[in-house]
């Protein structure tokens, strides 16, 4: 993922900032404990594509 790309996309819900998670492909926004899938190295900023990460216990 190109890191010039990484610096000016955000979430699209909260507008936060998002973190690259290079092995499972995965941009990741903390703040809504989303996960936005990378395919064939584009970012799919949809909602109902991202996964929902589970809280930490």
């Amino acid at each position: 993922m190109d890191s010039r790309l990484l610096e000016i996309l955000v979430c699209p819900l909260c507008k936060g900032p998002l973190r690259h998670d290079r092995t499972a492909q995965e941009l990741i926004c903390a703040a809504d404990r989303l996960a936005f899938p990378i395919r064939d190295g584009i970012p799919v900023m949809l909602e109902q594509q991202a996964r929902t990460i589970p809280e930490a216990s």
